[in-house]
């Protein structure tokens, strides 16, 4: 467990993986007729309690300060409550294989976020893999969701906002990230003001009403919150170990694992183009990681 929490590529694939699961997960909510709003609370109420009572059970001391505050309420609305309302909306229209695809295009949206305000920058082989997976990224938005079911242009539209949204979610969280502060704590704080902001706005527009539909689903609530509390578990150390840009790489894995649980499980079809286009994504990950040990490996030269 220790080499893993140390391992930037092995929190990348759990990271990922467990992203993906996500997408399968949020299809099957909204076909039940729960609304894309709630639930993207579903997941931050539910990954943030679960983590609270692990740090409270750890009796680890939160502190709280206007820093904290400012930091959970930016990174709760950029990096979790918009972009999960965007997706849970888009997968109806794209798919859950298709809507996972737009996470692709994060590492792209962050490379050039982070050169533009000097957060940190790849080398030239980090370069190459981003480009080689948007290539990939390209061929399948070209295909515009499922075979035969090619989706309106909006909607398209709608799936491109969230890797931009996850990429300033991925610049803001390192540069403001608050000193001494652990991932978990982070991660608690953040998914809380996120469960705060959208419950506000279920109400607002819905009431409460538009919880009942849950109670159709309870297997689904159950494994979406487990898989949610362990993922942001390790999405924050990630942060920590891998740096912006390559945290945006588990947009990689978790397409690819939407793309695999959807045509297996909920009986999507995709083009020969959408699949090629998936495997060229998988090399794009495999040259990117290879570049941040190289970073790695200089960095440890350079120290000593």
């Amino acid at each position: 467990m220790k080499f893993l929490w140390d391992s930037a590529l092995g929190l990348l694939v759990v990271t990922g993986g467990l992203l993906g699961l996500t997408l399968p997960f949020g299809k099957l909510a909204t076909a039940a007729g729960v609304p894309a709003m709630v639930w993207a609370f579903v997941i931050s109420l539910g990954a943030g309690g679960v983590l609270l009572c692990a740090l409270l059970l750890s009796r680890q001391k939160i502190r709280l300060t206007a820093h904290k505050l400012r930091y959970f309420f930016v990174t709760a609305a950029v990096s979790y409550a918009f972009p999960n309302l965007l997706m849970f909306s888009a997968i109806p229209h794209l798919g859950a294989g298709y809507t996972g695809i737009m996470f692709t295009l994060s590492p792209v949206v962050t490379l050039v976020f982070s050169i533009l305000l000097g957060v940190r920058r790849p080398n030239m082989l980090g370069i190459s893999g981003i480009a080689v997976g948007f290539i990939g990224a390209v061929m399948v938005a070209l295909t515009r969701g499922e075979a035969g079911q090619p989706a309106d242009y909006f909607w398209v539209a709608v799936g491109l906002l969230i890797p931009v949204s996850l990429a300033a979610g991925n610049i803001y969280r390192t540069v403001d990230w608050p000193e001494g502060t652990g991932p978990i704590e982070l991660a608690v704080g953040s998914h809380l003001a996120s469960a705060t902001l959208l419950l506000a706005g279920i109400l607002a527009l819905f009431g409460v009403r538009a919880f009942a539909p849950l109670g159709g689903v309870p297997l689904v609530v159950v494994a979406q919150v487990a898989s949610a509390s362990a993922m942001f578990a390790f999405f924050f150390r990630l942060q920590a170990v891998g740096g912006p840009v390559y945290l945006s790489q588990i947009g990689y894995v978790a397409a690819a694992v939407g793309l695999f649980a959807g045509t297996i499980f909920l009986g999507e079809h995709y083009q020969l183009l959408t699949w090629a286009g998936a495997v060229i994504i998988t090399a794009g990950v495999f040259i990117t990681t290879r570049a941040q040990g190289q970073t790695g490996a200089r960095a440890q030269s350079q120290a000593a």
